[in-house]
């Protein structure tokens, strides 16, 4: 079998990976988050329809292929499995038989007496002293799975046909060979054996349950519509209990002795495969290995009942008991007897899909893509599908997995990239805020220039004429004192005017290399620290050279530590620090003072804003200063407290600047509207 028997319905697949987990042979391949059948590797178990929630794995049909078998020239024989009983459970059996016959088949027969058969054939095999020990191969699943992954034990596979392809043989052995054979039951994998060129197509088709009826549904066939029937001639006996767990011994009369272990018999999907590698192994310690996929083939994935296990066990029970009193006892022996030479053996091939294993090194480079670096990391949660990392990593390697498949890892990306998304955010924040603040900076540069060329002049003036009219007079002139007045605030005037020219001129940043350390240091000699207030200069500047504009900078130092000096009218610690990487230096200036008050730290760097008395500031510093840095690629921040309850209060601004850009880019004249914008 090369194509899948199971495929995928990509719309409905949730990317659960419940599928990979329940499926024992790992033929479940992850591609693009979507899981996937490889039909070369699948042993139709049935595992992932059964516990797909979604219904997102879809079964081969083969409605079509019976009905063209009925429509043809040769008769077609219906084989109804012995665990109908568990899926027709609100249909008397001559009911069903009735349906069958209704359909169009030629002849109804139960399979049980196809299990007689097979269970003479096991008895036959343990009964000589050959050592050899077997896997039974009733279940075609098993066969299949040691025919792929464990082909050195195709040897080891009891060489006897199933109890559907037994029927089959012994129909045509009974009725001519010039027949179709449709075999009906609950399990997928017969499909594959069917199909399977070492068996020449004696099964002609294969249908499930649920294909029976929906071929009923299809042509409207109801029990009470039917005429009651029995099966065909030969009947079966104990072969009715087959599919439950143990059936084919106890059919064959074969104990599972548990004082010498000649036999074991186990189903289900995780004791049967643990046994299978315990045969591998030879820790099993026995002559015949019976195991079965499904708990019992009333659990097949091709049977639709809603019933829980020991109630559908109780349905084949109950049947099988009334079949084995009311049996013609010597008319099935008669049936043995001349079906006693019938050949029912078979043989299997190996079909060998196992990948070797990855190298030590290339597993643990796996690993680490999956956040595993260390063995504490290996979580083995089985939320990929697989139950433990390594085997996730293999699977990876084997083109059966993804990455992305790990829940864990994934979760730990997702929360990298939230915190990069917040990180942007805070950034793009940021970014409109500059953008808004270089807009104002740039309407107060027009309005500034526009006040300065205006007032500049007649104010000029004013003040000559106000310090020539204060020359003349006498001291003790009564208008003294107001000439007096009259020249400090144009004074003051004059001041706030080259303020305002400075802050709307076109500034041009002349770099060169400039000692930061040494620049810090000479700048706060000829500042005016009173005695007060504690100075602290702290240098972390392993390479204290940059290129930047000292006289601009100083005016930027200046400013900072004009205004921390201010906020600690009643003395303090000043501390400034410079530091930095080998791409940027910093300079911060802190202070103890008042603080800046949550609501007025969007505002320091507006013109005009200060919280200052009236003649005390002009409220241009910080913006200035906020300007040139701009202007030298920088950044400046501050961070404050004036809350007394939350901490000592304080602020620090921190500058920092490049060590240096690209001379060209850097010399060319720009207003502060020009540089803000390249810098946002």
């Amino acid at each position: 079998m090369t194509m899948a028997l199971i495929t995928t319905v990509k719309e409905r697949c949730r990317m659960c990976y419940t599928c990979v987990r329940e499926c024992p042979a790992k033929a479940i391949r992850i591609v693009d988050g979507q899981a996937e059948v490889v039909g070369a590797r699948c042993i139709a178990c049935g595992n992932c329809v059964r516990v797909c929630s979604q219904q997102a794995k879809q079964v081969a049909q083969s409605i079509d292929q019976v009905d063209d078998l009925l429509a043809g020239n040769l008769p077609v024989v219906a084989c109804l499995a012995p665990s109908f009983p568990a899926e027709f459970t609100d249909v008397p059996y001559r009911q069903l038989v009735g349906m069958v016959r209704s359909m169009g088949f030629s002849a109804v027969h139960e399979v049980s007496f196809g299990a007689d058969l097979v269970a003479r054939e096991y008895r036959r095999l343990l009964a000589g002293r050959n050592p050899h020990r077997f896997i039974a191969t009733s279940c075609p699943a098993i066969a299949g799975y040691v025919e792929r992954y464990h082909p050195e034990l195709v040897d080891s596979l009891a060489p006897i046909v199933s109890p559907m392809v037994a029927m089959a043989r012994a129909v045509r052995h009974l009725a001519g060979k010039e027949i179709a054979v449709v075999f009906i039951g609950p399990c997928i994998a017969k499909k594959a054996e069917a199909d399977s060129p070492l068996l020449d197509h004696e099964v002609s088709a294969v249908l499930t349950f649920p294909e029976l009826r929906a071929m009923f549904s299809r042509a409207g066939v109801e029990p009470s519509q039917v005429e009651p029937a029995d099966f065909d001639p030969p009947h079966g006996a104990v072969g009715g209990v087959f599919p439950i767990g143990r059936g084919m011994l106890q059919t064959a009369g074969i104990s599972e002795d548990l004082m010498t272990g000649e036999v074991v018999a186990t189903e289900g999907r995780v004791r049967t495969f643990e046994a299978i590698r315990e045969f591998v192994a030879g820790d099993l310690g026995a002559r015949l290995l019976e195991a079965l996929c499904c708990e019992g083939c009333i659990m097949g994935a091709g049977i639709n009942s809603d019933l829980p296990l020991f109630n559908r066990r109780r349905h084949v029970r109950l049947y099988a008991a009334e079949r084995v009193e009311r049996l013609d006892t010597k008319a099935w022996n008669r049936a043995m007897d001349e079906l006693g030479e019938l050949d029912l053996s078979r043989r299997f091939a190996p079909d060998d899909q196992r990948v070797a294993a990855p190298e030590a090194a290339t597993l643990a480079r796996i690993l680490r893509r999956l956040g595993k670096h260390s063995v504490e990391d290996e979580l083995n949660c089985g939320a990929c599908g697989y139950e433990t990392c390594r085997e996730h990593a293999v699977a990876i390697y084997k083109g059966l997995a993804e990455h992305e498949m790990c829940l864990p890892n994934t979760i730990d990306q997702l929360r990298v990239a939230l915190k990069e998304v917040e990180q942007s955010k805070e950034q793009l924040a940021s970014a409109q805020e500059a953008l808004m603040h270089s807009e104002k900076l740039a309407s107060m540069g027009q309005l500034a220039a526009g006040i300065a060329h205006e007032v500049n002049n007649p104010l000029g003036v004013v003040l000559m004429y106000a310090h020539l009219l204060l020359d003349e007079s006498s001291p003790d002139a009564e208008t003294r004192d107001d000439l007096q007045l009259i020249a400090e605030q144009a004074d003051r005037c004059k001041k706030i005017v080259a303020g305002l020219l400075h802050f709307a001129r076109q500034n041009r940043v002349i770099r060169a290399e400039a000692n930061v350390c040494e620049m810090v240091d000479r700048l706060l000699k000829v500042c005016q620290i009173p005695k007060n207030v504690s100075l602290r200069v702290i240098h972390e500047l392993d390479n204290p050279v940059a290129r930047v504009d000292r006289d601009q900078l100083g005016q930027v130092l200046t400013n900072l530590v004009s205004n921390s000096v201010a906020a600690m009218p009643s003395g303090g610690k000043l501390i400034v620090r410079t530091a930095g990487n080998h791409e940027t230096v910093s300079i911060s200036v802190a202070d103890t003072g008042c603080g800046i008050p949550e609501e007025n730290r969007q505002k320091i760097f507006e013109p005009f804003f200060t919280t200052k008395h009236i003649g005390k500031g002009t409220g241009l510093g910080l913006a200035v200063s906020y300007g040139i840095v701009k202007m030298h690629r920088g950044d400046i921040h501050v961070e404050s407290n004036a809350d007394p309850k939350a901490g000592p209060t304080g602020a620090t601004f921190t500058v920092i600047l490049p060590r240096d850009v690209d001379d060209e880019a850097a010399d060319e004249p720009k207003g502060l509207l020009e540089a803000e914008g390249e810098q946002v």
